[in-house]
């Protein structure tokens, strides 16, 4: 007993050790079920002193002892079949009470069967059908009461909770799912948010829902949240476009309103309370698009039954692709990369995720040639995805031969090597860093899609093979290794600062997902040479981009949370550009996908170029690297970067 009166008292107190029956999170099912067992058997003693008051007439084949078991064991079973005891008390709804008459009525028509069957056999009845009738109604009204008299208990202790630390918001909607969580909202203990109303977009007159007023709401939403004396929303619903979502969020930032998204109802976790899964507005929920509308069958041609190698497979863009490509039931999966441990996390995930799919990881730098022929010759490779690439501008432009042994060497590594053995499909990743550069990492992006540009002409012109290089080109990614927004979080996380390199700075943006899928689309679209990018939308200020996920995560942008401007990194340039000045664009059958049609340049000549590159990158003479970057694509400028003083320094581009 001793250890039950602990168990209990941990249950029933709070932290300052004082009784509080908001504690109880809910109550055992055993506990409710032999609850009602109880309230069922005060409501036989009762039929049957109700029976004994009205004549003295009773049936004598059972005793009243004998009667109260037997009524007792139906009533199991029938909570039982009805699981009236496997809800939540202070949660009891009408299904609820529903399951209660229907466990009620079952018990009533056994037992009137048993009854008659029994006078058949012996000639007497066991019960009263009136007396069965009144169990019926005093067992219904018992069990109903308790789950009622214990909702509002809960309510009262609820009430008497201190108002002024609940977060008075309304949610957007009055939708099934913005009820229910309303509605769970407000009998949740301990309680996060007080619900004071729903706004939705549709006219409601005099409308309530939980006795809470609806609202339509405007341009303007802050006017209607004000009125209902809330400081704070809720988005229950996927009903608004981004740009709709964008300028309520705006609106109410701007009004010191704070803003949240509420999960579905389906995704509810059962061992967490409601308030703790709503989060605050995530910058991506405003960021992201509507969805990509893409083919399927055209994929499934290009990759089911395929092997397929994926370079850089452990990054953020690789993984993704590969997580797509499993998709499509290829015949073998190949994944590298020369991170190690990435690699291994990655090849964990597949192992769990797609376990019948076919798929080795290999380690590998796609600048060891010798390594790459192995691979190719042993197997025959179908389709290749290229994302292996040194990416972060400032380290490339502080290691810029680096940035040639991947980028250049290593691409060209893999597209020699596609051609000689025969691979259906080049997909390359780049990037928007590559239109006119400013950094060396643009520029090592841009010459590998001119050689393998020129490749392709040049094979097809020479009949070498027939591989189709494609290459795609988009900006910034969303959560992707080193994304401004995961720096942010971070950031905000700590306190602050939140760093920005200049005031002025924009930049596009895109998510993991919509890239890969462009990827994958890419190749299957590519007939060869293309250029593909990404209608991204409209570019974002950095700046404005900073401001709002600090407001979103409740501060005040330079009172709570300070933002510096740092300068612009070595390389860095103000805006990204998806095209040069020089490339025109032609459609596609898909109104978001574009192909941008560079000058193509002459094999040989950027052959040579890149092989005299690469050999200066074998010596680490870093401004000769520059240089001859610079000579290979004119269009590539220095910014704010040591390497600035080459664009007027001809003579180092000589051997």
């Amino acid at each position: 007993m001793g250890k039950f009166h602990i168990a209990l008292k941990k249950i029933l107190t709070g932290p300052d050790n004082s009784l509080d029956i908001r504690n109880i999170k809910y109550l055992p099912r055993w506990v409710v079920l032999l609850i009602d067992i109880g309230l069922v058997a005060v409501s036989t003693v009762l039929t049957i002193l109700i029976l004994l008051d009205l004549s003295s007439f009773q049936y004598q084949l059972l005793s009243f002892v004998e009667k109260t078991i037997l009524i007792l064991a139906v009533n199991i079973v029938f909570f039982y079949v009805f699981k009236t005891y496997a809800g939540i008390i202070r949660y009891s709804s009408n299904i609820d009470a529903l399951k209660l008459l229907l466990a009620t009525i079952s018990s009533f028509f056994a037992l009137l069967v048993l009854n008659f069957l029994v006078e058949l056999v012996f000639g007497e009845k066991i019960f009263l059908i009136g007396g069965l009738l009144i169990n019926l109604w005093i067992s219904f009204s018992l069990l109903f009461l308790f789950r009622l008299g214990v909702k509002q208990v809960y309510e009262y202790f609820k009430i008497i909770q201190k108002q002024d630390s609940l977060i008075n918001a309304v949610i957007i909607g009055v939708d099934e799912n913005a009820i229910s969580i309303a509605g769970a909202l407000d009998i949740e203990h301990p309680r996060r948010f007080k619900i004071v109303g729903f706004l939705t977009q549709n006219s409601h007159k005099s409308l309530r829902i939980l006795d809470k007023p609806v609202l339509q709401h405007t341009e303007r939403i802050h006017k209607e949240v004000k009125s209902l004396g809330a400081n704070a929303i809720i988005f229950s619903e996927n009903a608004f476009t981004p740009e709709e979502k964008f300028k309520i969020v705006e609106d109410c930032l701007e009004n010191d309103i704070a803003v949240y998204n509420a999960p579905l109802v389906s995704s509810w976790k059962e061992d967490q309370p409601l308030g703790s899964e709503i989060k605050t507005l995530q910058i991506e929920d405003l960021l992201e698009r509507d969805p990509i509308q893409l083919e399927v069958q055209n994929k499934i041609d290009q990759l089911t039954g395929k092997t397929i190698l994926v370079t850089g497979a452990a990054g953020s863009i690789g993984s993704e692709i590969v997580r797509q490509v499993a998709e499509y039931n290829p015949k073998h999966l190949i994944l590298l990369d020369q991170a190690e441990t990435p690699l291994h996390n990655l090849q964990l995930e597949i192992e769990s995720k797609f376990q019948d799919l076919d798929f080795e990881a290999i380690i590998c730098d796609v600048s060891n040639q010798m390594r790459l022929e192995r691979m190719f010759k042993n197997r025959q490779i179908d389709v290749v995805y290229h994302a292996a690439a040194y990416k972060h501008v400032p380290l490339m432009e502080n290691n810029p031969h680096e940035a040639i042994f991947v980028n250049i060497k290593g691409t060209k590594n893999l597209a020699d090597l596609a051609v000689k053995y025969g691979v259906g499909h080049f997909v390359m990743v780049s990037t928007d860093k590559a239109v006119n550069p400013t950094n060396v990492m643009g520029a090592s992006k841009r010459s590998a899609e001119m050689y393998v540009q020129s490749l392709y002409h040049e094979q097809v012109k020479q009949g070498w093979g027939n591989t189709k290089f494609i290459t795609t080109r988009f900006g910034n990614v969303l959560g992707s290794n080193g994304s401004v927004v995961p720096l942010f979080k971070e950031q905000i996380e700590k306190g602050g600062p939140v760093t920005i390199t200049h005031p002025d700075i924009i930049r596009y943006f895109m998510t993991i997902p919509e890239a890969c899928q462009l990827v994958l689309e890419a190749g299957a679209m590519g007939k060869g040479g293309e250029i593909f990018v990404f209608d991204m939308g409209e570019p974002v200020k950095i700046m404005d981009l900073a401001i709002k996920m600090i407001k979103l995560a409740g501060y005040q942008p330079n009172k709570h949370i300070k933002v510096r401007i740092t300068g612009l990194r070595p390389g860095e340039k103000l805006y990204e550009e998806l095209l040069n000045d020089e490339c025109k664009t032609l459609p596609t059958h898909h109104k978001k996908i574009m192909i941008g049609q560079d000058v193509v340049r002459n094999y040989e000549v950027v052959n040579e170029k890149i092989e005299k590159i690469i050999k200066s990158a074998d010596k680490l003479k870093n401004d000769k690297v520059v240089a001859k970057l610079k000579d290979l694509i004119p269009e590539f400028k220095s910014n704010n970067s040591l390497y600035e003083r080459l664009d007027n320094a001809p003579e180092l581009n000589r051997d």
